[in-house]
C-alpha cells in the first residue's frame, strides 16, 4: 500500500497566475505571464541570474509592489482583494534588510508581534526559542544602528517568524551569514516545513538549494523557464550538481 502524499493533496499556500509587472517609465516587463505553485510542507527555490526577476516577483507577492496582469493567492486569500489576510499569512526577509535602526532588537520584534496581535505570552516563548537558534545574547536590547549585516539579518529573521506565518518568505537570506549561522538557518528552515507550513526562499547559493529544498523554479528575463523537483534532478543527475547545471545553461549559453 502506498501512504506518500502527493504534492497535488496537500493546502495550495501559494498560487500565482499569469503575473505581469511593468515599471513606471519602462516599455518591457521585468514579470511576464508567470505562473507558480507552493503547497504545504515544501520548501521551494526561486532562481535566476541577477535581474531575472525573483525579487521583482517576491515583493509582489507580498504586496509591496503592484502588478500589471494576473493574480496573486495567498493561502486563499487574493493579495489584492483581501490584502491584510493574505499579509497576515507571510513572515517575509527582505534583501535589503530594511527596519527601524532606532528601536532595539527587542523593540522590533515585539513591533511586528503587535501588527500581527501575536500575544505577549506567545512572543515571549518564541524569542526565547528562536535565541537558542540565532544566539544574539544580550545584543538584542542593543539599537538596531548598531548592528553588523550579520546581526540584522538574525533580528529580521526572527520578526518574520514571531507570528508563525504559514508561508515563510526569505529573499537571499544566508547572504552575510557567518557558515554556523547559515547552517542553522538551513536546518530551521526544514524544522519549520515540518510543521505543515511553505518556505519559499532566493537564492544565489545554488548547492543549499540542492541541499535544502523540495523543488525550484528557474527564472530568465522575467519569465518562469523551468520547474525543477530536487529529488528527481539528483536521481538523474548523478555526479552532477544544479550549480553546474544552472551555469551551462543560463551563463555559459
Amino acid at each position: 500500500m502506498n501512504n506518500t502524499v502527493k504534492i497535488s493533496d496537500k493546502e495550495k499556500t501559494v498560487e500565482i497566475k499569469g503575473l505581469g509587472k511593468r515599471y513606471l517609465k519602462s516599455d518591457t516587463f521585468a514579470v511576464k505571464n508567470l505562473s507558480l505553485e507552493c503547497y504545504s510542507g515544501e520548501i521551494v527555490g526561486l532562481l535566476g541570474k541577477n535581474g531575472a526577476g525573483k525579487s521583482t516577483t517576491i515583493k509582489c507577492l507580498t504586496g509591496f509592489f503592484p502588478f500589471n496582469e494576473g493574480s496573486i493567492t495567498i493561502c486563499g486569500h487574493d493579495i489584492v482583494k483581501e490584502p491584510i489576510l493574505a499579509k497576515h499569512s507571510i513572515g517575509y526577509v527582505p534583501d535589503n534588510r530594511a527596519m527601524f535602526d532606532r528601536l532595539t532588537g527587542t523593540e522590533y520584534i515585539n513591533l511586528i508581534a503587535d501588527i500581527h496581535k501575536t500575544p505577549t505570552v506567545e512572543r515571549t516563548k518564541r524569542i526565547a526559542e528562536m535565541q537558542e537558534i540565532f544566539k544574539l545574547g544580550a545584543k538584542i536590547d542593543d539599537i538596531i544602528a548598531s548592528y553588523s549585516h550579520g546581526m540584522r539579518q538574525k533580528i529580521c529573521i526572527m520578526a518574520s517568524l514571531i507570528h508563525k506565518p504559514r508561508l515563510w518568505i526569505l529573499d537571499e537570506p544566508l547572504t552575510g551569514l557567518d557558515p554556523q549561522t547559515s547552517k542553522a538557518l538551513r536546518e530551521y528552515m526544514q524544522y519549520y516545513k515540518s510543521l505543515d507550513n511553505t518556505v519559499l526562499y532566493s537564492s544565489h547559493n545554488l548547492d543549499a538549494v540542492e541541499k535544502t529544498c523540495d523543488r525550484a523554479y528557474i527564472i530568465n528575463d522575467g519569465r518562469l523557464v523551468e520547474s525543477i523537483d530536487i529529488a528527481d534532478f539528483k536521481r538523474n543527475n548523478q555526479g552532477r550538481s544544479l550549480e553546474d547545471a544552472f551555469i551551462n545553461r543560463f551563463i555559459e549559453d
